[in-house]
Formats: C-alpha cells, sequence, structure tokens
C-alpha cells in the first residue's frame, strides 16, 4: 500500500568476502526464512560476516531495521568476540539485535544449568570459576556421585565438553572421553587431566559439573522455542559420550541417527512443551533478568531422559541451551520466525 513502510531485516551468517559477494535470499540454507520474511512484506537481505570485513556490515545493519543472527560462538578457531561488539554497537544505535549478545551470555552459555539447577529441568550441578575452586570442588563430585560430565562455558560440536569417571580413587586414575565425534576413551591421571581443562577458565571462563545421565543412550530431544512458545521439536539418537564400538569411532555403527523433526503438537513431547511453555521457560526469565522482549526469535533447550517417575513417566534433564546459532530447524519454525519478527519489528517501530 503507498505510504507504507517497508520493514528491512538482515540475516547474518559466517563466511568470507567472496560468500558475502555472491550471497542472494536464495542461494544458502537460509532461504526458507527468507522466503517466509517475504510473504509477509518484509525485505530482507543477506549479510554476511567476517571479522576483517566487521565495518562494512557494521555499516549494512546500520540501515536496517532488525538483525536475526546465526553465529557459532566457535568456529574454526574463530570466536564472536569482533561480531558481539559490533552487534552491541547496532543494537544501542537503534536496529534491534536477535539474539542480543548479552541475552547470549546469560542463556546461550552452560553457566545457565548451574543457575537454573533448581527448577524442574535442573540436577545436581556444580560451577567452578577459579582453578583453585576446581581443585576443591571436583575431586570430590567424582569420588561421591559417580560419572559427571564437564562443559566449558561457551563452545558447540562437543568442544570442551567431558565425560569423566573414575578408575582408581588409589592412584587417582579416570577414563575421559571427549564429546567430539571421533573421539577414544583415555585413561590418564585426574591431576593431567583437570591441569588441561584449566584453559576453559581464562578469560572470565567457568567449567559446569553435572551428573551423567544413564539413559543417554535413549537419545536426546531439541525443544525449539519461538520466543517463549514451541514451535518444534527434534529427537536424535546421539552418539556423543557414548564409548564407540570395537570397530572404531568412525564406523557406521558410532554415528549419530538423523535427527527426527517434529511439529510442536506432537503426542510424545505434549508433557515437555506444558513443562516449557507454562513453568520453566516463565521461571527461567525470571532468574536471568530476561524479558518477553529480549527473548531471542528462535532458540532451542536440549533435554536428556532423566529417570522414570516410581509410575514409569518420564524427567527431563537440561543439557544445553542454544542460542548463537540455532540451525537446522523443524519446517514449522521458519513461519513462526518471520511472525514473531514482524511482531518485534512492528513494536520496536511503535505500531
Amino acid at each position: 500500500m503507498p505510504g507504507v513502510k517497508s520493514h528491512r531485516v538482515a540475516i547474518v551468517w559466517r563466511g568470507d568476502h567472496e560468500a558475502r559477494r555472491a550471497a542472494t535470499p536464495q542461494n544458502n540454507r537460509f532461504y526458507r526464512i527468507f522466503e517466509e520474511l517475504a510473504a509477509l512484506g518484509i525485505d530482507a537481505e543477506p549479510a554476511v560476516y567476517a571479522d576483517d570485513i566487521a565495518d562494512e556490515v557494521r555499516r549494512q545493519l546500520m540501515a536496517i531495521d532488525g538483525v536475526l543472527v546465526w553465529v557459532d560462538p566457535i568456529h574454526q578457531g574463530m570466536t564472536r568476540a569482533v561480531l558481539d561488539a559490533m552487534l552491541r554497537d547496532v543494537a544501542a544505535r537503534g536496529p534491534w539485535v536477535s539474539a542480543h549478545p548479552d541475552v547470549i551470555l546469560k542463556m546461550g552459555v552452560k553457566e545457565v544449568l548451574y543457575r537454573t539447577q533448581h527448577l524442574g529441568w535442573g540436577s545436581d550441578t556444580h560451577l567452578y570459576r577459579t582453578a583453585a575452586d576446581f581443585n576443591d570442588g571436583f575431586p570430590a563430585s567424582l569420588r561421591s556421585t559417580g560419572p559427571r560430565v564437564l562443559k566449558q562455558n561457551r563452545g558447540n560440536g562437543g568442544e570442551g565438553v567431558w565425560k569423566v569417571e573414575l578408575v582408581s580413587d588409589r592412584d587417582g586414575t579416570v577414563r575421559v572421553l571427549h564429546a567430539r565425534r571421533g573421539s577414544l576413551p583415555q585413561d590418564m591421571s585426574l591431576a593431567g587431566f583437570m591441569a588441561s581443562c584449566e584453559a576453559y577458565l581464562a578469560a572470565d571462563g567457568c567449567i559446569v559439573d553435572q551428573p551423567f545421565q544413564p539413559r543417554l543412550p535413549d537419545g536426546m530431544i531439541r525443544c525449539y522455542m519461538g520466543a517463549d512458545k514451541v514451535v518444534g521439536f527434534g529427537h536424535q539418537f546421539i552418539k556423543a559420550l557414548i564409548p564407540p564400538p570395537p570397530e572404531g569411532p568412525d564406523s557406521p555403527a558410532a554415528q549419530p541417527g538423523p535427527r527426527i523433526m517434529h511439529g510442536a503438537d506432537a503426542e510424545p513431547f505434549q508433557r515437555l512443551r506444558a513443562k516449557m511453555e507454562g513453568e520453566w521457560v516463565p521461571q527461567m526469565m525470571e532468574v536471568l533478568g530476561i524479558d518477553a522482549a529480549s527473548l531471542p526469535i528462535i532458540w532451542d533447550a536440549d533435554f536428556l531422559y532423566g529417570p522414570r517417575s516410581a509410575s514409569g513417566e518420564d524427567s527431563y534433564v537440561l543439557c544445553e541451551i542454544n542460542v548463537s546459532s540455532c540451525f537446522a530447524i523443524p519446517e514449522q519454525a521458519p513461519p513462526a520466525i518471520a511472525q514473531l519478527t514482524l511482531n518485534r519489528l512492528r513494536s520496536s517501530a511503535g505500531g
């Protein structure tokens, strides 16, 4: 309609100069999101990002109304440090950003597992901020409760996530297994392993310590959220932290199964949906100090199956929240992302 302002949105993902030059709304994995945004009258454009062209991307983002970001916290040795500083500056000058780096630091880090452990999704979780805390607390945790899982605060692809079990308390031998694909169990001294983890404490980092969940072979449920509402589920038989078969870590039997996507109404997950929408997300927002307008437009919470109740009912244990780069997503998610984007644009524009 004449006189109606067209909203402009940029979708940010990592690439290089050539990828930025060649990017169109149709030739990338986010094409369905571009399509749904266009269907609602939103002018969406690619904004391929690299640290050495941050100023160029910043100028692009300053000319639009909203920013949707899909960039992993760690990728081939690269972090989001430069990008996050730029996004904070952009958001402070007008355009809204989802997810805002400050919201990621509240939700999309492993520390959230410690801060929300008292919610219904929590487990016996410890947090170590210094080497002294780690050396004082973790050996006792390991000896008293059985196998544990250690996680660095920010990472992806299993980087910095370890299963640790005590082999011999007499000589301090532990068996460790990294969550990265292709890893093999290793026996080593507890002291040596802990020393190797101290790098995770650098730059204000921390280490989160959770109990290993014996029902890990039953699979992981990824609960996809559009702001505070479930938009779908994914179930996958993962192999991370499960010792590989005799054929080795590269054998077909050692590979994770496909993630089977389901809509928000999928019957097996309705109890989890009710918990997320009615209890856990509102409680998380209160604990973390996040208001509804700041919730990421798309994020996910990964759950493992916890102990069954006396009546055989499943429980769910949160193992991670993904905010920085939530993808792949169920087919129901792009329309929800587009509608939430339009709502956010209208709200930020005052109508």
